[in-house]
């Protein structure tokens, strides 16, 4: 057994463990201040019924059910992660404590003072507080959580790119913080991922109401409609800001590039590889489905630009081709997809059938898991692909590994592996417990007038009821 391999695939899992939760927190942690703040102008306008505010704080408060349960499985993952660093990769730790340590400090000074500070007030300050400072709480919960996606992207980005920093006797030394944090690929890599929770956060929503609007929950078609708006604008943004990326990826770092694109030599007008199956030990590919051209029009945006093949640098030098290769179609292909679903449910919702189209509303909880899966082969992508370095061009990751017993790091893995599944399953079972609990009922605060229960299921249910 390969120790350095262990220690690989241990961080991999729990990182890849980990970004599920983060991913979703954000974006839902917008969702609830949006929530909020068409509640608190419901209220400013004064509707006589009370129906739209009732529904909108029934939602806040159902989704902020689900936000706390991600939350708290966000912050106890990703407290291993740390550990980590220090036993697997303590010569890692050692050689860029200069720069990573600052960085991180920043994130968790970020999330105690802004997402834990007002976690409370958010999670439990209703008839507490006053209603505009209940919003400040969910809006600090929200910056609080772009703040830590700043810090930790700013991190990996320097990994990735990095630049500010000279290495002297091993170790890196940070001379200008200002290179450091915003280094080259770092802009990129925050506005990709930030679309990436909010387009999995649309996507949450869109099949949790789906299911409960199919259920002739209250409100649920409010959510529906918000989720999908924010489906319709996240999506082809990504696809915009992964065309930026793509272009960084090739000017800083053109291997990562030739294995996503499976291109070995050298080429002008590059085909695009629909299928293929990379052979690393004899340098090509097998199977190959391509669109002439295509890959360099979209890469270079020139069709007869030239993408740098994996045959450029020797062997030793090159990421894993395959795990690269198919990790990028997975994103991309989910990318595609919930585009032309969000799609889709415009077109119903611009003819005034959105609500009424039951194989819309059968898929859409079908649905939920791609912007996870979509985040999670991009960040394959980005790691795989930076391989064989920690700090590209600076840093191997057989040199910034720890020398520890392969069996040892066996056994944490397995553990590892046995404790999250463990955990993930009872976090599943509590959110579909929440989930088919449906939209609580709506009480306290000095709304306008509050409807029951009973009388408010009555007055909204769907006019029509949804085909089966």
């Amino acid at each position: 057994m390969d120790a350095v391999l262990l220690s690989r695939l241990q961080m991999a899992f729990t990182l890849s463990y980990h970004i599920l939760f983060p991913t979703l927190t954000i974006g839902l942690a917008w969702f609830l201040v949006m929530l909020e703040f068409r509640w608190l102008r419901q209220r400013a306008d004064q509707d006589p019924s009370g129906q739209h505010a009732n529904k909108l704080l029934t939602l806040y408060r159902f989704w902020s059910k689900v936000f706390a349960l991600n939350f708290g499985m966000g912050v106890v993952s990703g407290i291993v992660l740390s550990y980590e660093f220090g036993t697997n990769f303590a010569p890692f730790s050692a050689a860029t404590g200069n720069v990573i340590g600052p960085l991180m400090s920043y994130e968790v000074l970020s999330a105690f003072f802004l997402e834990a500070g007002f976690l409370g007030v958010m999670l439990f300050g209703h008839n507490r507080v006053p209603p505009w400072l209940h919003f400040f709480a969910t809006l600090m919960v929200g910056i609080g959580t772009l703040m830590s996606a700043f810090w930790i992207l700013a991190a990996h980005s320097w990994m990735q790119t990095p630049a500010g920093t000279e290495l002297i006797d091993g170790r890196f030394v940070v001379v200008d913080w200002w290179a450091v944090v915003f280094n080259p690929s770092f802009p990129y890599r925050l506005s990709h991922m930030l679309a990436a929770s909010f387009l999995t956060t649309a996507f949450v929503v869109l099949g949790v109401s789906a299911y409960q609007w199919r259920r002739q929950q209250a409100g649920a078609d409010i959510a529906l409609k918000m989720a999908l708006a924010m489906a319709m604008v996240v999506a082809p943004l990504q696809i915009f800001l992964g065309d930026l990326h793509g272009l960084q990826v090739r000017r800083d770092q053109p291997l990562k590039l030739a294995a996503m694109e499976g291109v070995w030599e050298t080429e002008r007008g590059a085909p695009l590889l629909l299928f293929a199956i990379p052979d690393q030990q004899a340098e090509k590919n097998h199977y190959e489905i391509a669109i002439p051209k295509l890959a360099s029009l979209i890469v270079t945006h020139d069709a007869d630009g030239e993408i740098r093949g994996l045959k450029s640098v020797p062997a030793s030098e090159r990421p894993k081709v395959l795990p690269v290769f198919w990790s990028f179609r997975v994103m991309v292909g989910l990318g595609l997809l919930m585009l032309l679903f969000a799609l889709w449910g415009s077109w119903r919702a611009l003819r005034g059938k959105l609500l009424h189209d039951s194989k819309w509303l059968r898929l859409a909880p079908w649905l939920i898991p791609c912007g996870f899966v979509a985040t999670l082969a991009g960040w394959w992508v980005a790691e795989i692909g930076r391989q064989p370095w920690l700090v590209y061009g600076l840093l191997r990751t057989r040199d910034g590994a720890s020398v520890l017993p392969a069996e040892r790091i066996l056994e944490s893995l397995v553990l590892f592996a046995l404790v999250y599944v463990a955990l993930f399953g009872l976090f599943l079972f509590y959110v579909a417990r929440v989930v088919r609990a449906g939209l609580p009922g709506v009480a306290g605060h000095d709304l306008t007038p509050v409807l029951p229960r009973s009388t408010a299921v009555v007055i909204d249910q769907p006019a029509v009821e949804p085909e089966r």
